[in-house]
């Protein structure tokens, strides 16, 4: 087993203890699952729609991240992004997208390295506190209103650097005109 394929692995099963400690910790509160159920079941399905959708949107604009990215400085291809919703593997997984991204804007080299640095810090922050956000009580109340303000911090930068990198596509990715 490589190192990246144990580090996904023991992510995922720790992502997968916190998430099931209800189930194996009751008297720890409810976590995550809890607090997505207390609105009720309609303002649950409601709210856990509008979070999929948005996330959705989101690997949307990471995914044209790469497509601006020309196929030889690539490190992932761009519908790798989508490993986002493979729960419970997607909160370890996401660390390795926001890398795989980084790592293809550093090759391309249109994005200075303090940028891409910045971008990268802020996805590794948001995936971070996601993480954070599944420990009980308040701790993971607070883990997960953080990591929706870097995420959505993070979404904006990404929404800054793709029109930028749009406005400077390489000459190979440039439409042709007859």
């Amino acid at each position: 087993m490589t190192a990246t394929a144990a580090v996904k692995t023991a992510g995922t099963v720790l992502v997968t203890a916190l998430l099931t400690q209800p189930l194996w910790a009751p008297g720890w509160g409810s976590g995550v699952l809890g607090e997505a159920a207390a609105p009720g079941l309609p303002g649950a399905v409601a709210a856990v729609a509008v979070f999929f959708g948005l996330v959705a949107l989101y690997c949307r604009s990471l995914q044209r991240t790469l497509h601006l990215v020309p196929p030889e400085a690539r490190t992932a291809a761009p519908r790798s992004v989508w490993w986002m919703f493979a729960i419970p593997y997607n909160f370890t997984e996401d660390f390795f997208i926001v890398r795989a991204v980084a790592a293809s804007l550093a090759a391309d080299g249109r994005t200075a390295p303090a940028a891409v640095r910045r971008w990268k810090a802020l996805g590794y922050a948001w995936c971070g506190l996601q993480i954070a956000s599944l420990l009980p009580g308040a701790v993971g109340r607070a883990g997960a209103a953080a990591a929706l303000l870097m995420w959505a911090a993070h979404w904006a930068v990404t929404a800054r650097l793709n029109r930028r990198l749009a406005a400077r596509r390489p000459a190979a990715l440039q439409p042709r005109t007859p």
